[in-house]
């Protein structure tokens, strides 16, 4: 079975949503997934953001114009994608403890989809012997 590594470091909703369609197609194609929640990834799973979070990172000019794109192309919220991939495959989601401890948390009731906390070795480990690696 390959291995893909997906490392969430912003948490704007176009690399979320990327990251999302990625893991799906990677799910799709039977691959083994491990996503690291590092930074704005960890702050965008988080219980009090993730639901509702609206924020873009890079498309910050065009804001609108990205979000009604998302509506008119029937897209799915972000969310929804991380949740289907791991009804679908073998999907596990890591909490970075220091970018929980920055956000005030790195206990999993906090978080939503999060599987574990780890420290970063295990991240770095994992892509190292990932056959894809991907930092979004």
């Amino acid at each position: 079975m390959a291995k893909m590594v997906l490392a969430l470091v912003s948490g704007g909703m176009e690399k979320l949503t990327a990251g999302g369609i990625i893991l799906n197609g990677g799910v799709a194609q039977d691959m083994e997934i491990k996503v690291f929640l590092l930074l704005g990834g960890a702050y965008a799973f988080h219980k009090g953001t993730a639901e509702n979070m609206r924020e873009v990172g890079d498309f910050q000019h065009v804001k609108e114009q990205f979000l009604a794109g998302l509506q008119k192309a029937n897209v799915p919220y972000w969310l929804d994608f991380y949740k289907k991939a791991k009804e679908m495959g073998k999907v596990t989601i890591y909490l970075c403890a220091t970018a929980g401890k920055i956000w005030g948390s790195d206990k999993l009731e906090d978080y939503v989809l999060v599987d574990t906390v780890c420290g970063i070795g295990e991240y770095v480990s994992s892509a190292a012997e990932a056959d894809l690696s991907i930092t979004l």
